[in-house]
């Protein structure tokens, strides 16, 4: 794993380009990734990593609850960008979890698994099978307390850098980035594990 000063590469960050944070994270990773859900201004994280490091394993995991959007709009990105995409599935297909479990509520006791089988499981396999040393996001400051609490450049419970070059841009200064490169954006996601808001799934609390 790589070491570092967390407190002090934040400092030198603090008042960096995400293209700058992007070189700096390229410079001392040996194996990255960027992971990705496709939801609204994904397509922002994934050119400007891309730009720098044309070869990188985009990860996608598909909860396979996506609206119709969502996967035509990933298609698009995919595509624009030539991206390096592994997509990863949970083991159950929706159509057998509809049947025995279907999406249950938030306070359902079921929640917790149904969490588990969409989401962790595929994610813990990525990182047993990839074993990255470092983890581009895009997480930003303001979505929810445990965001706010991180910063550019944190460390995951597995001991893995996560970066977030977009950590302090709003949804204004996004809308200006996608314009700018001509990437598409789209909104009608839906995310079957948080049915309340300002909540975090598991993967990155």
């Amino acid at each position: 794993m790589i070491q570092i000063d967390i407190n002090r590469v934040n400092q030198e960050l603090k008042d960096k380009s995400p293209q700058d944070i992007v070189r700096w994270a390229i410079n001392i990773a040996k194996n990255p990734l960027v992971t990705t859900n496709f939801r609204p201004y994904e397509a922002a994280i994934l050119h400007l990593v891309s730009a720098q490091k044309k070869d990188i394993k985009v990860i996608w995991c598909d909860t396979g609850y996506n609206t119709p959007n969502t996967y035509k709009h990933a298609e698009a990105v995919i595509k624009t960008l030539d991206l390096n995409v592994k997509l990863y599935v949970p083991k159950q297909t929706v159509a057998h979890r509809n049947v025995v479990m279907g999406i249950p509520d938030v306070n359902d006791p079921n929640h917790k698994k149904f969490t588990e089988q969409v989401k962790l499981e595929p994610f813990t396999r990525v990182f047993l099978e990839h074993k990255p040393d470092l983890w581009f996001t895009n997480l930003r400051k303001g979505q929810t307390t445990f965001r706010d609490s991180i910063d550019v450049v944190s460390i995951d419970k597995n001991g893995v850098i996560k970066v977030s070059p977009f950590y302090n841009f709003s949804d204004e200064a996004l809308d200006a980035y996608l314009e700018k490169h001509n990437l598409p954006n789209e909104f009608k996601y839906f995310d079957p594990t948080k049915v309340l808001g300002n909540r975090e799934c598991g993967l990155h609390a």
